[in-house]
């Protein structure tokens, strides 16, 4: 297995938010991560038809336009009951009509879509669902590894909590009666999903 030095590390995203975090929980193995719109890359079009797939698209594309190993994500929401929807689409069924010439994301939208589908199948509907984090390690050369994470649970109505964001106030990690927006960040950090797949990636490229 291909292991990951010292130096620098894209990571395939133009979040300044996600660029902070992810350099946080790599930082203790001395690597300096830098974004991939910190280097001007463009954004790669996601057009697979899976987590891993797009997060391999866009993990690629930096370290071929880079020269240099890049990490990136992709993650959403899957509800069984909906076969598995909204998936891959999770950030898309948030996304709003253009509002005063800017384009933006509804996240109560986007939660009261999944339940208005759920409540038109029925009171007695199974409301199971898991969140998914997928990281794709790729190097300039094409060689790729994957890691994957996922937390199970329930789903909640109304949404509940200030503290989290995306479908985060309607979703209850299982063994816990309080939503991942009721939990404090470092304690959702802690049992999330992103966090599931960084623990596998840490022990497969740092532990020996």
């Amino acid at each position: 297995m291909r292991k990951l030095g010292s130096g620098k590390l894209v990571i395939a995203t133009h979040n300044a938010g996600k660029l902070k975090e992810i350099s946080a929980l790599l930082a203790p193995h001395g690597l300096d991560c830098i974004s991939a719109g910190s280097l001007g890359l463009p954004e790669p079009p996601e057009t697979g038809k899976s987590f891993v797939a797009n997060a391999l698209i866009k993990a690629r594309a930096a370290a071929e336009a880079s020269g240099l190993p890049a990490l990136a994500d992709d993650s959403g929401l899957s509800v069984a009951a909906l076969d598995e929807k909204p998936g891959i689409y999770t950030a898309d069924w948030a996304e709003r009509q253009w509002f005063e010439g800017e384009p933006g994301r509804d996240w109560y939208m986007a939660m009261g879509k999944v339940e208005g589908l759920l409540q038109a199948k029925g009171p007695d509907t199974p409301r199971d669902a898991w969140f998914s984090c997928v990281l794709a390690l790729a190097w300039p050369d094409g060689e790729h590894v994957v890691y994957e994470g996922r937390v199970d649970g329930t789903l909640t109505w109304p949404p509940r909590g200030e503290m989290g964001f995306g479908y985060d106030p309607v979703f209850v990690p299982q063994g816990r009666n309080l939503t991942f927006a009721e939990i404090p960040p470092e304690e959702k950090h802690a049992v999330s999903h992103r966090a599931d797949a960084f623990a596998k990636l840490v022990a497969d490229q740092f532990e020996a």
